[in-house]
Order: structure tokens, then C-alpha cells, then sequence
């Protein structure tokens, strides 16, 4: 049964598994890099200014870095999403916002896990902040107008 304005949740689906990809990618990478370091978590843990970006390389602290990034930004993205789905206002422009939103954040993901080139991430993130303001300018619109 297809709801009028819901079409927003399917981006919203998609990042939520993007982020999950992340989280895997980032163990995967992780996990052996810390093994192969003999770097003990609970030795880390005694002192609060240990940070695994002192110990491991940059490549395999870039997967977690994007997994984190992944929690910020976004979950502006969820919370309009899901208020625009809500008010039936989550199709057509808002749709394709959102699934542009999150093609520039996958974009991301895979730069910032790789190459890292900071322009180039950067240039994804800007234009990945201009597809969510203006999905908060139309719900913000949507609401008081």
C-alpha cells in the first residue's frame, strides 16, 4: 500500500543501512589493525587522554571517523524526513532531496574511508548541507505557511 508523502523513508532506510555498512566496515578494519598493534582496549580505557588515532594508521581510523560523522549531520536529516513523511509532505522535490542527500553522504563515506582528500570530502559534505537546508527550508514552510 504506497501512503502519499512517505516516499521521503526510503533514503532515510537507505542511509540507516549506509551507516550500518560503515559500522562494519570500520570492526572489519579495526579490529585486526588493533590486534596486530597489540593494543589492549582496557589498558586505552585507564587513561581518558588515549585515543586509538595515536596508535593506529590514519587509513583504518578514517572508516571510524566517517562512522562518527555519520552520527551527526544525518540525524538532522532523520528527524526532517521523518516530520516531513509525517505531514504527508515527503514526495516528489523532498523525495529527490533526500535520496540526493544521501548519495552525497555515500559519496562521502567512500572518500573520506579511502583517500581522504579533505577538498574533495568537503565539497560532498557542502553540497550533501545544501540538499538538507533546503528540505528544513520546505518543512519549515510546510509548517507556517
Amino acid at each position: 500500500m504506497q501512503h502519499i508523502g512517505m516516499e521521503i523513508l526510503k533514503p532515510v532506510a537507505v542511509l540507516a543501512g549506509w551507516t550500518m555498512i560503515m559500522w562494519i566496515w570500520m570492526y572489519a578494519t579495526r579490529l585486526p589493525a588493533m590486534t596486530a598493534a597489540k593494543l589492549n582496549p582496557d589498558d586505552l580505557a585507564k587513561n581518558p587522554t588515549n585515543s586509538l588515532d595515536d596508535y593506529l594508521p590514519a587509513q583504518i581510523q578514517w572508516k571510524a571517523h566517517n562512522y562518527n560523522h555519520l552520527h551527526e549531520a544525518p540525524t538532522v536529516f532523520y528527524a526532517v524526513a521523518l516530520a516531513l513523511a509525517l505531514i504527508g509532505q515527503g514526495d516528489g522535490l523532498n523525495a529527490t532531496l533526500g535520496w540526493a542527500y544521501v548519495a552525497l553522504r555515500v559519496a562521502h563515506s567512500l572518500v573520506q574511508a579511502t583517500v581522504n582528500k579533505v577538498l574533495l570530502r568537503f565539497s560532498l559534505f557542502a553540497l550533501s548541507s545544501l540538499c538538507l537546508m533546503a528540505l528544513v527550508l520546505h518543512l519549515l514552510i510546510a509548517l507556517f505557511h
